[in-house]
């Protein structure tokens, strides 16, 4: 079953798509036409952000030399990230979703910056996943993650296509597992099946609630909810993995997490595993 715009419960009004212009050649993801297809689906109001990442450098010896250099390829990334609002904004009217374009130009950590406040103004963020550790986009996930205090949908390559027909939950009874499902009740409550499924081995859970004591919550929700326990395949990420393409799942449900080392953040071991290698999309709160 799909949202449809005429739900009075889809809570989806505000979609942001962030796409960003770096010219490495490998920017065309597929985020823009997911969400372009989810916001037709539901209803809502599509904003894609184009960016295009400012680059600089420090003069030396051969300033002028490179100054030029810098500002021709400035200009051919500003072209491009304007190319694609409009290509963006084009596709929208022709699917008949109201959409804003913006394609902004700057340095990097103002960039991330500009997006992740942006995020704030949606309902749902939608990213392409990106496999570098060292990267605009990866540092982009970081920040809507943990600083918009908004969800965040990472779709991976071929998954052009939006459908939450089926939907995995992963839960841990963490806040984070807890907050990432009450995010995604829009998805949940329209999907034909919901399975919270634990993963149980890796870690202990026994002071935590289980995944069939928070499925009445749910179902209270109109969501048609089942809970499974399974014992860990390898590690956590791969036992959701497998699962996920076990049932056919469209979607993962998914708390985020990270930790601290040496005052540098980093990502959970699950959340990027699942970033690196994911074969459905992966729907994370914080």
């Amino acid at each position: 079953m799909s949202l449809s715009s005429s739900s009075p419960h889809t809570g989806i009004r505000d979609v942001l798509v962030c796409l960003t212009e770096e010219g490495c050649g490998d920017e065309a993801g597929t985020a823009l036409a997911y969400g372009l297809l989810l916001a037709a689906a539901t209803g809502a109001h599509l904003t894609v952000q184009s960016a295009a990442k400012r680059v600089t450098v420090v003069a030396g010896g051969a300033w002028g030399f490179v100054r030029d250099l810098v500002a021709t390829e400035n200009r051919r990334l500003r072209s491009l990230a304007q190319l694609v609002a409009e290509s963006a904004a084009a596709d929208a009217a022709s699917a008949g979703v109201t959409c804003t374009t913006e394609a902004p130009y700057l340095a990097y950590s103002d960039l991330v910056a500009r997006l992740t406040a942006r995020a704030r103004l949606a309902d749902l963020t939608i990213l392409d996943a990106e496999t570098r550790e060292v990267d605009l986009d990866r540092d982009l996930i970081d920040g809507i993650l943990f600083r918009s205090g908004r969800p965040l949908l990472v779709v991976p390559p071929g998954c052009e296509a939006y459908s939450a027909r089926r939907v995995l939950v992963a839960w841990d009874g963490s806040a984070q597992a807890a907050r990432a499902a009450n995010d995604a009740l829009p998805f949940l409550r329209a999907a034909e099946l919901v399975e919270i499924v634990s993963v149980i081995g890796e870690k202990d859970l026994s002071t935590s609630a289980a995944g069939a004591e928070f499925a009445p919550h749910l179902a209270r929700h109109g969501v048609r909810v089942s809970a499974v326990a399974m014992s860990v395949i390898g590690d956590v990420a791969e036992t959701l993995r497998s699962r996920a393409v076990e049932i056919g799942a469209d979607m993962l449900v998914m708390g985020a997490y990270r930790h601290s080392r040496v005052q540098e953040w980093f990502l959970g071991g699950v959340t990027e595993s699942l970033l690196n290698r994911s074969p459905l999309p992966l729907f994370m709160s914080h």
